[in-house]
């Protein structure tokens, strides 16, 4: 692609790099200058115009961003992700219904490292998406680039994403408390998050603190896809109440605390066979925490292992909940 001044008498065909006013109205940057928008540049004095001018083999911004995003998606119902249309050399993507989104960040990479001219970005991988909301955005910088850089970007990125729907919906939550008289707190932001995955509670358990109650509450489960634990008492151990009652009523635990702040007391196990997690105090705030990480994939149907919760510290430190009984740094 050459850029940069353009005769007019050699423009037809070439694509206006910078908009031009024009006394009734404007030539918006991008448009292809064909007879009429040169006649209207000539009648305002110009003789010249910046503007590129595509090469044989080189690929218009638009049909390069839509080739890209269609070998990111080639199937837009499998992956659960929608194109929307192209314009300015971009193509964004949106994810059909509520998910989380699947990222093989090596593939983004790649296609990112083939031409400083075709950009591609995501959210995060595994973050959490409503139906409709943007994953990911495929932008062309120049107006046209290199065919086989297309292709090369195609093939590094294909098949990258994948959104990951919500397949539980019933979970039951069980709380403990220390006083039967005391107010329990944590139903309502746990509901809220439950919620936005289309998942709602269908059990609302309570038990004593002691292993147990709790062991017995856990046993007595049988219609839901996954249990939630909130303990009245932080869980500091892996042979606390909690995670000791899970064992006693014939579950395991398979991992005791996780590298992401808030939410380093979580564990994560299971019982005959349904997930079953160990909350940290902070899910009674409705700010970001480790737990979510955990519970919307679980919600989504996809395996969360002890190795996948070690893997959570680069980014691991969240923001601060004001609210947490003991802050990171004192005051």
């Amino acid at each position: 692609m050459r850029f940069g001044p353009v005769p007019l008498s050699e423009a037809d065909g070439a694509i206006l790099a910078h908009s031009v006013a024009l006394p009734d109205g404007r030539l918006r940057k991008g448009c292809t200058l064909g007879p009429a928008e040169i006649a209207k540049l000539q009648a305002t004095g110009r003789t010249e115009v910046i503007a590129a001018r595509l090469d044989p083999g080189d690929i218009h911004e638009d049909a390069a961003a839509l080739a890209i995003a269609q070998a990111l998606v080639p199937d837009p119902e499998s992956a659960g992700i929608d194109l929307r249309p192209v314009g300015t050399g971009r193509v964004n993507l949106h994810a059909r219904s509520a998910g989380v989104l699947e990222v093989h960040a090596d593939r983004v990479d790649a296609l990112n490292a083939v031409d400083p001219m075709i950009t591609f970005a995501t959210v995060p991988r595994w973050q959490r998406l409503a139906a409709g909301e943007m994953a990911a955005t495929v932008k062309i910088i120049a107006y046209g680039v290199a065919g086989p850089w297309v292709a090369a970007a195609s093939d590094a990125g294909r098949q990258s994403l994948r959104l990951c729907p919500a397949r539980l919906s019933r979970v039951a939550l069980v709380e403990t408390h220390t006083d039967p008289a005391a107010k329990l707190l944590g139903a309502e932001a746990i509901t809220h998050r439950l919620a936005a995955l289309g998942a709602g509670l269908t059990a609302h358990l309570h038990s004593p603190h002691r292993e147990a109650n709790l062991s017995a509450t856990l046993a007595g489960i049988t219609d839901a896809e996954l249990i939630l634990i909130l303990t009245a008492s932080a869980t500091s151990d892996p042979h606390d109440v909690a995670p000791a009652a899970v064992r006693r009523a014939g579950g395991t635990v398979d991992r005791f605390g996780m590298p992401v702040d808030p939410g380093n007391l979580l564990f994560l196990g299971h019982l005959k066979g349904i997930p079953v997690i160990g909350l940290p105090g902070c899910v009674r705030s409705p700010a970001l925490n480790g737990a979510d990480w955990v519970m919307e994939r679980l919600i989504c149907g996809v395996p969360v292992t002890a190795a996948d919760i070690a893997g959570m510290g680069v980014g691991g430190l969240l923001k601060e909940i004001p609210t947490r009984g003991r802050l990171r740094e004192a005051k």
